[in-house]
C-alpha cells in the first residue's frame, strides 16, 4: 500500500447515538477521493458542517477513514478494496473515477458518492429518482455545463484561430466530453484541437503545443489530476499567455481567468445528511440523486493569464 491520506472532521460539543450501534462501537465513515484533499479544502468543510448538523462528531460518535488517489486513478481499486476490508458503514466518494471503484468494490457497504457526470449514464444508478442497488448521491451535472462553459470563453476571446481542450485520457469522462465539446464547438463555427496529460510532464508538453500551434484559448476539462495541480496549470498558461476557462473556483483563486461550476462546498454539505440518514437506517435505494440548484460563474479581474 501506498502512501494514505487522512483527513479529521472537527468534534463537537455533543455526542449523538446512531440507531443500532453502541456508543462504543462506533461506525466508520469512509472516504474515497480521486483527488486530494488540498483541492477540496472548502467542500471537506462542507461536509463536517453536514454531519454536525446530523448529529454525527467525528471522534465521539463516528470514526472517519480516508484514502486519496490524488489524481492517479489506477491506485483507486486498490484504495477502495482497503477502504470496504475496514467495513465502514458507508462509503463517501469524490470523482467518477471513485464512484465506479467503490461500487465494483462492493455491493453492500451503502456508497453517497459526488460526481459532475449523470449517474444514469455511466451506470451508477438505475434512475435518479429510485437509484436502487447500494448507491446514491450528488451529480452537479458538470458535463451538462460544459457547452455552456465553453460558449462564455469563446464570447471572451471572440478572435480565437483554435481552442485548446485539456482533458486527462485516464478519466473515464475524457471520450465523452470531448465528443459533446466538439459537437458545441462546431455549433459555435469554432475549431477545437484536443490536447491530453495525466502527469506533469505531459502537462508542460500540452503547453508547449498550445504555444506551437498558437492556439488562441485553453478549455481544461474537469477532472482531479487537474485540480491537484491547479497552480502548474494557471501557470503554465500564464507562460504561454493563453485565456483559459476552467472547471473549478479554486484555479481561479490560484490566478486563473474564469470558472464556472457547482457549489462544491454545498454538495458535500448535502451528501453529509445523506450520510447521516443512512447511518440512522435509512437505504441508499430509496434515496434520489440530489442536484445542485444553482451554478457560479467566477471571473478574475487580476488575472495571471
Amino acid at each position: 500500500m501506498r502512501r494514505r491520506d487522512f483527513i479529521t472532521l472537527l468534534g463537537g460539543a455533543t455526542a449523538w447515538p446512531l440507531t443500532g450501534r453502541a456508543q462504543q462501537q462506533m461506525p466508520v465513515i469512509g472516504m474515497l477521493g480521486g483527488g486530494a484533499p488540498e483541492s477540496f479544502t472548502s467542500a471537506l468543510a462542507g461536509f463536517s458542517q453536514g454531519l454536525q448538523e446530523g448529529g454525527i462528531f467525528e471522534g465521539r460518535n463516528a470514526a472517519i477513514e480516508a484514502r486519496w488517489a490524488r489524481g492517479e486513478y489506477g491506485r483507486l481499486p486498490e484504495l477502495a478494496s482497503d477502504l470496504v476490508a475496514r467495513r465502514p458503514a458507508v462509503i463517501v466518494t469524490q470523482t467518477l473515477p471513485a464512484a465506479l471503484a467503490a461500487k465494483a468494490a462492493t455491493t453492500k457497504i451503502p456508497i453517497v458518492f459526488v460526481i459532475g457526470e449523470d449517474p444514469v449514464e455511466v451506470g451508477l444508478v438505475q434512475t435518479l429518482n429510485r437509484p436502487g442497488g447500494n448507491v446514491t448521491g450528488l451529480s452537479n451535472f458538470m458535463n451538462l455545463l460544459a457547452a455552456k462553459r465553453l460558449e462564455v470563453l469563446s464570447e471572451t476571446v471572440p478572435n480565437a484561430n483554435a481552442l485548446a481542450l485539456l482533458v486527462n485520457p485516464n478519466n473515464p469522462n475524457a471520450d465523452p466530453d470531448t465528443k459533446n465539446l466538439q459537437a458545441a464547438a462546431q455549433a459555435l463555427g469554432r475549431r477545437i484541437e484536443v490536447l491530453r496529460a495525466a502527469s506533469e510532464g505531459e502537462l508542460e508538453t500540452a503547453f508547449a503545443a498550445i504555444m506551437e500551434q498558437r492556439l488562441g484559448a485553453l478549455f481544461v476539462n474537469i477532472d482531479s489530476f487537474f485540480a491537484a495541480h491547479a497552480d502548474q496549470i494557471v501557470a503554465l498558461a500564464a507562460r504561454v499567455r493563453v485565456p483559459a476557462s476552467y472547471p473549478l473556483h479554486h484555479f481561479v483563486t490560484a490566478g486563473g481567468l474564469m470558472s464556472y461550476d457547482a457549489n462544491f462546498t454545498e454538495a458535500f454539505r448535502r451528501a453529509a445528511i445523506y450520510v447521516g440518514r443512512i447511518l440512522k437506517g435509512e437505504k441508499p435505494a430509496d434515496l434520489p440523486v440530489m442536484q445542485p440548484t444553482r451554478f457560479q460563474l467566477t471571473i478574475n479581474l487580476r488575472p495571471d493569464t
